[in-house]
C-alpha cells in the first residue's frame, strides 16, 4: 500500500484578499456560537495572513502580544479586537438576528 503524504492545512495561504478575508470572518462569527477566542483565533488567521508585524504595526500593538492575543488559547479585549479589525483593513457590522 502506498503512503500518502499530507501537510497540515493553513487557512492563511488562502486568504489573498480583502473580499475573502471578510467572507472568512463572516462565516467564523456565525459559527463561533458566542466563543470569544474562536473569533480572536480567526483573526490571528487572517493577520497572518496580511503580515503579522504589519498588523501590529498598523494596530499599535508588540507582535509578540498580538500573537498572544490572536493565538485563540484568551479571549483578548474588545478594544483589543476593535484595533485590529481597523489594522486588517476590515468592519465589523450589525443585523438582526431573525433576518
Amino acid at each position: 500500500m502506498t503512503k500518502t503524504a499530507t501537510t497540515r492545512y493553513d487557512v492563511a495561504e488562502h486568504l489573498r484578499t480583502q473580499e475573502e478575508m471578510a467572507a472568512y470572518l463572516e462565516a467564523c462569527l456565525e459559527e463561533a456560537n458566542g466563543d470569544a477566542s474562536f473569533i480572536a483565533k480567526a483573526l490571528g488567521d487572517i493577520a497572518r495572513a496580511k503580515g503579522m508585524s504589519q498588523v501590529a504595526r498598523d494596530a499599535g500593538l508588540s507582535r509578540e502580544s498580538l500573537y498572544k492575543a490572536l493565538s485563540g488559547e484568551r479571549s483578548p479585549g474588545f478594544d483589543t479586537i476593535l484595533k485590529v479589525i481597523r489594522a486588517l483593513g476590515l468592519k465589523l457590522h450589525a443585523q438582526p438576528a431573525h433576518s
